[in-house]
């Protein structure tokens, strides 16, 4: 389970250690309030919940201050060739700058569903709100990620101007 809290964790945070500390916030709460856990119910979604709840708390203290998503180190991954990892570091750093200019009910609801593999039931359990809800943020977010993508493919692309006739013809 702590992979996975981790990994949302960090996806909602930004940063390994901004996601870390609110694991083990969420861990604290848990076992704080552990009577108040339904016995039959999943407990992923519960520390999910725990965790998305103290980090919008966070957030609103914050009210004033934007954040921007920053690299997670690759402590975890052990790549062999050289140039696949730093192009994989690369395409992570770069769609984990996308994710994070999502809203954050669009990029909670995303992050559960692709990352998480929770499904869309689970995640709207989590989120507390009605699967239709989530099934419409989790759509925005992949439809505001493909728009993101495609404005960087078109100024990553040259654009070609008229030539001019320097001579006259």
């Amino acid at each position: 389970m702590l992979p996975q809290l981790r990994r949302f964790a960090i996806g909602l945070t930004g940063n390994a250690s901004d996601g870390d500390d609110l694991v083990q916030a969420s861990y604290e709460r848990a076992l704080r309030y552990l009577d108040s856990f339904e016995p039959g119910t999943r407990l992923d979604s519960w520390l999910f919940r725990i965790a998305r709840n103290l980090y919008l708390n966070e957030v609103r203290s914050r009210a004033v201050r934007t954040r921007h998503l920053q690299s997670v180190e690759a402590s975890e991954d052990i790549l062999v060739d050289g140039s696949r990892a730093m192009e994989a570091r690369l395409m992570l750093a770069s769609v984990r700058r996308l994710v994070g200019r999502l809203p954050e009910e669009q990029r909670s609801a995303l992050l559960l569903v692709a990352v998480e593999g929770l499904s869309y039931a689970e995640t709207a359990k989590v989120l507390d709100l009605p699967i239709g809800t989530v099934t419409s943020r989790v759509a925005r977010a992949r439809v505001a990620l493909k728009n993101l993508v495609d404005e960087i493919g078109a100024a990553d692309t040259p654009s070609e101007e008229p030539r001019r006739e320097v001579f006259g013809s």
